[in-house]
């Protein structure tokens, strides 16, 4: 008997399975991607952020803030902080937990990978 896939909700007439993605821009290798930076990542019509930590480690949070949907690419990235660029309410993107009015609302985050130079995301 084949195993059975997690579904979404109870409502979800198909079965999903999180697959890894790794086009941050074509063929992105992690060195391009420099410490305390981040690179916009946009796949199946939505958008992410990729962040390099000063810990050398690689993070993944929705790319638009919580408060007005604005691109994060654009802000500033302090330690594991990201600032929004329109009203500059900031996000700890290891979390994605709020922590600068105006943004009130936690980013999702998502689970990352290195596959030889690539990141890749958990997109579930």
């Amino acid at each position: 008997m084949p195993a059975t896939t997690p579904t979404r909700s109870s409502s979800a007439t198909k079965p999903y399975r999180p697959e890894f993605h790794a086009d941050l821009e074509p063929g992105q290798p992690t060195p391009g991607i420099g410490e305390e930076d981040l690179n916009r990542f946009d796949h199946a019509g939505r958008t992410y952020a990729v962040y390099h930590g000063p810990d050398g480690a690689f993070y993944c949070t929705d790319g638009l803030c919580t408060h007005e949907q604005v691109h994060l690419a654009g802000g500033l990235v302090m330690d594991c902080i990201i600032e929004c660029p329109k009203h500059d309410g900031q996000f700890d993107y290891r979390s994605g937990k709020a922590v600068r009015a105006p943004a009130c609302v936690n980013l999702r985050t998502y689970q990352t990978r290195i596959a030889g130079d690539q990141v890749e995301i958990l997109i579930d």
